[in-house]
C-alpha cells in the first residue's frame, strides 16, 4: 500500500466536456484557480480537441492563458493530435495528454480512428513532445468494458498501454469509462498491465456508475498504484454509453485515503467547498457524498 498518493484532478476536463449548456470561460478559469488552491499537484485544465467535436472546450486557449498556474502543480492538457499539440504549445502547455481505447468500436466511435491508427497519430506527437522537452501522458479508455462490445480482452489493455509507454508517455492512465468494473477485475488488469509497463508508471481512472470506484481504488493500491484520477464533484459521464455516472469525487478518494492515513497533500476542505461551488453553478447537487454530508451538518 503506497504512503503517499498523487490524484490527477480531471474536472476541468474530462467533467464539464460532457456538460449539455456553456459554461462560462471566466467560471472555468475560477474552478482551475480554485483547485489549485487546495495542495492538488495536478490538474487537467483542458482540451485542444476541435471545437466541432466538443463545444464545450473550445475556449481552451483562453482558459489556459486565464489560469494563474501555481509552483510545483502540473497542468497539463488532452491533446488528439499534432495540430492540437501545436495549439497548446503555443499558449504554454509543457505537458501534454493523449487518448485512445483498448476497444475498437469505442475508439472509432470517439475518435473516428481504429487503436492502431490512432496510435499512430501520437508518434509525431510524442517525438515532438520529446523534443521540445514537453512530458506526455497517455489514456487508454474502456479498460474493464465497452458500451458496444461489452468484455474487453485485458490482452488489448496490455497492448495500447505498453505500445504509448513505449513511444514515451511517462505515465498511462487506465480507465473504466462506463463505470462497469469491479475491484477483482480492476485488480486482474491492472498486474496483467503492470507485467508489460511498470507499476510507477501506472495511474487508474474510475467511474462511478454502479458505485464501485472507491472500491476498484482500494483493490488497485493494494496492488501498488500511488496515482488516481479523479473529478471534483464527481462531474463527468460518458456521452457513448448511456446510463454512465460522473467520475469518481475527488472528495470522496481524498477522504478515504486520509481516513487510511495515506497522504495527498490536499486539503479536503477547501475542497469541498469547491465542488460545492461547481455544484451550484451547474445547478445541481454535488456528486461528492462527502459534500453532501458536510452540506447537512
Amino acid at each position: 500500500m503506497p504512503s503517499r498518493v498523487r490524484i490527477v484532478e480531471v474536472g476541468p476536463r474530462d467533467g464539464l466536456q460532457n456538460e449539455a449548456a456553456i459554461i462560462a470561460t471566466a467560471d472555468k478559469i475560477a474552478l482551475v484557480d480554485r483547485l489549485s488552491a487546495t495542495g492538488l499537484q495536478a490538474i487537467e485544465a483542458t482540451s485542444f480537441v476541435s471545437p466541432k467535436w466538443v463545444p464545450q472546450l473550445a475556449d481552451a486557449a483562453e482558459v489556459f492563458t486565464g489560469i494563474a498556474r501555481r509552483d510545483g502543480v502540473a497542468y497539463p492538457v488532452l491533446v488528439p493530435n499534432l495540430h492540437g499539440y501545436t495549439r497548446a504549445r503555443a499558449v504554454g502547455a509543457t505537458e501534454v495528454a493523449v487518448f485512445t481505447a483498448a476497444s475498437d468500436t469505442f475508439n472509432r466511435r470517439n475518435t473516428n480512428a481504429g487503436i492502431d491508427e490512432s496510435l499512430e497519430r501520437f508518434r509525431p506527437v510524442l517525438a515532438q513532445a520529446a523534443e521540445d522537452g514537453v512530458r506526455v501522458r497517455g489514456y487508454v479508455s474502456t479498460a474493464l468494458g465497452c458500451p458496444y462490445q461489452g468484455e474487453v480482452p485485458v490482452g488489448e489493455v496490455v497492448r495500447v498501454a505498453r505500445a504509448l509507454h513505449a513511444m514515451g508517455c511517462y505515465e498511462i492512465s487506465l480507465g473504466d469509462t462506463i463505470g462497469v468494473g469491479t475491484p477483482g477485475k480492476a485488480r486482474a488488469m491492472l498486474r496483467a498491465v503492470a507485467g508489460d509497463v511498470p507499476m510507477d508508471a501506472l495511474a487508474v481512472h474510475f467511474h462511478d456508475t454502479y458505485g464501485q470506484a472507491l472500491a476498484n481504488v482500494l483493490a488497485c493500491l493494494e496492488e501498488g498504484v500511488a496515482v488516481v484520477d479523479a473529478a471534483v464533484s464527481g462531474t463527468g459521464g460518458c456521452p457513448y454509453a448511456k446510463g454512465a455516472s460522473g467520475n469518481l469525487a475527488t472528495e470522496d478518494l481524498v477522504y478515504m485515503l486520509h481516513g487510511m492515513g495515506i497522504h495527498t497533500g490536499v486539503d479536503l476542505d477547501a475542497l469541498a467547498d469547491t465542488g460545492r461551488w461547481l455544484a451550484g453553478l451547474l445547478g445541481r447537487e454535488s456528486g461528492s457524498r462527502v459534500t453532501r454530508a458536510r452540506a447537512t451538518t
